[in-house]
């Protein structure tokens, strides 16, 4: 049995080992005593509900919306599967939740939608909204997923987030502040060149521009070459992007170039593009599993790129993991009715601020390297870093109280970084 088998052997193991799946719910009030059971539901839950019935805003106070969040997902885009379906986007959903729940202490339900009509996914989404605190749409196609989740911006006043484009362009554009530092580039003068153009990567160009490159530095590809204005039908999400400039395939789009970012397939970058680029080239290789064009490939061709890729298995893996349970974390925290441009960018500052702090023993212990430092191999913190939360979290709070967006906002930081350093702890001391 090779590597891959056995890999699939313990993930199977794994999920199957009593009880399936990876969530349960337990209660969070003693429930011993028949005072317990009357407090609990009849009689006594008839006063939080005639509360609420007279102030909806008292739903915070006396339920678990305001630490709850709906995983939601058609299945039409999972992981590098594909359109596989609602009950196969299963596993993948209890795995968002269980990484909420380990580090932001947030509770999740997975929803699984058994329908591909985005005014379906919509209108569902819409009736189950009194129930969480905010929304996760995870793992739906582009267009789609633009449709949905603008619809839902407006319609809704919880913060709704496309996990898969704004929690990967977070951790993105956190990597290449970083990597511009490093490479003495200024971002305004930093000329990108992107390699997909679905819902990721339309995230990650929107969310680089707010952080500073030109429109004029910026060039999209896809599967048919540059995106420019004279190609027919283009959707808007392109569109936004087009170029008129005399340029029509990736390889004379990135001649020169600074920066290439890859969300597309594997092997689509060749080693000799790579040497047309720019002094101390930046790339962010990050298809999964095959990236774009191999670490080692890269740096043969360049001994000077600064490379990151999707891979735990090489330095500077871009994973969403450091962004979205933070972003949902302080969100929830201040009751946010929506996750704005200022609530990212806060969140790319603060990951991008910490990478650049000296690193915890116990980070380096829990990961087997010693003298982890901020460079060139190290340009995120790692998942388990136990900074992230307060720091991240606190940013993103931060954000929504200066733009207006908070109905809560907190009063005491010292006593909320405080709570977040605690919170994990307890949680796991709850779960033994």
């Amino acid at each position: 049995m090779d590597i891959q088998e056995t890999y699939v052997t313990d993930a199977l193991a794994y999920h199957a080992q009593a009880p399936a799946g990876k969530l349960r719910i337990c209660p969070t009030k003693p429930l011993h005593t028949q005072q317990d059971l009357a407090l609990a539901y009849s009689p006594g839950v008839a006063a939080p509900s005639e509360a609420i019935a007279k102030d909806k805003r008292k739903i915070y106070e006396y339920t678990a919306k305001g630490n709850l969040v709906g995983i939601v997902s058609d299945g039409t885009a999972v992981l590098g599967l594909g359109n596989v379906g609602p009950e196969a986007a299963k596993p993948v959903m209890e795995g968002k939740a269980v990484l909420l729940k380990k580090f932001a202490g947030i509770d999740a339900f997975d929803i699984e939608l058994s329908t591909q009509s985005s005014a379906e996914v919509i209108q569902a989404i819409t009736a189950i909204a009194p129930t969480f605190g905010a929304i996760n749409l995870e793992d739906i196609k582009a267009p789609a997923c633009f449709e949905i989740e603008e619809t839902l911006r407006e319609r809704l006043q919880i913060p709704i987030m496309h996990d898969d484009q704004h929690g990967t362009a977070i951790v993105v554009a956190a990597a290449l502040r970083n990597a511009l530092a490093l490479a003495h580039k200024d971002i305004r003068h930093a000329r990108v060149v992107m390699h997909g153009a679905g819902a990721g990567a339309i995230a990650c160009a929107k969310l680089l521009l707010a952080l500073g490159v030109a429109p004029t530095h910026m060039t999209l590809c896809d599967s048919q070459g540059v995106i420019r204005t004279d190609r027919p039908a283009l959707h808007p999400s392109k569109a936004a992007f087009a170029t008129d400039r005399p340029i029509h395939t990736l390889q004379e789009a990135i001649s020169g170039q600074d920066v290439f970012i890859g969300l597309s397939k594997a092997d689509v970058l060749t080693q000799a593009q790579v040497r047309s680029m720019a002094k101390q080239p930046i790339i962010f290789a990050l298809a999964n599993p095959n990236p774009e064009i191999s670490y080692e490939a890269a740096k043969a061709a360049r001994p000077d790129v600064i490379i990151a890729t999707g891979r735990s298995d090489y330095p500077n893996q871009i994973n969403n993991v450091l962004s979205f349970p933070y972003i949902f974390r302080g969100a929830l925290d201040v009751q946010a009715t929506q996750i704005n441009e200022a609530m990212k960018l806060a969140a790319v500052e603060a990951l991008a601020e910490l990478a650049q702090q000296p690193v915890p023993a116990s980070v380096e212990q829990a990961y087997g390297q010693q003298g982890l430092s901020f460079g060139e191999a190290y340009l995120l913190p790692k998942p388990f870093d136990p900074r992230l939360l307060a720091l991240v979290s606190t940013a993103v709070a931060q954000a929504a109280i200066h733009t207006g967006v908070a109905m809560q906002p907190i009063q005491d930081w010292t006593a909320y970084r405080e709570r977040l350093a605690r919170l994990v702890t307890d949680e796991e001391t709850l779960q033994r």
